[in-house]
């Protein structure tokens, strides 16, 4: 059995215009643009190279996103939380559900790893599957998940 190739993923790739959806946007005419990097192949999962121009908007996460800042700055917040300033280096989650608001003052570039969330009882089942599977291959059950808090 062969394994898949590893795929190397530039970010001085080519973007192409992504436009934001003109009711979101609040202040000015933000420009974002963007590009898949790579998708599961169940189609649940990619990473996606992201950039936008200055301006305010709101966003609404139909997915989960985990953002890792690659450039600029933007001020992110959502109606529980206070606008803080992310910058490149920093990390933000933000689960599906989520509203956030954005204020780019100059320029912003991400990468984002998207997830489709699935049902509940298909997430129940994937593991059921996956702990049978591994018992069945004598590796055992998977070491306990880390806590971000502790």
């Amino acid at each position: 059995m062969s394994l898949p190739p590893i795929v190397f993923c530039p970010t001085d790739v080519p973007l192409k215009a992504a436009p934001i959806n003109p009711h979101w946007v609040r202040v000015g005419n933000p420009e974002a643009r963007n590009v898949v990097l790579s998708r599961s192949a169940d189609g649940t999962a990619s990473t996606i190279l992201w950039d936008c121009s200055a301006g305010e908007f709101v966003w609404h996460y139909d997915i989960d996103e985990t953002i890792y800042f690659l450039e600029g700055s933007a001020i992110i917040g959502d109606a529980g939380t206070s606008p803080r300033r992310f910058v490149a280096g920093d990390v933000l989650f933000l689960p599906k559900g989520s509203v956030a608001n954005w204020h780019v003052e100059s320029y912003v570039k991400k990468v984002a790893f998207c997830r489709r969330v699935q049902p509940k009882v298909i997430g129940q089942a994937l593991r059921a599957a996956s702990f049978a599977k591994r018992l069945l291959t004598g590796r055992g059950a998977a070491a306990p998940a880390m806590s971000l808090g502790g």
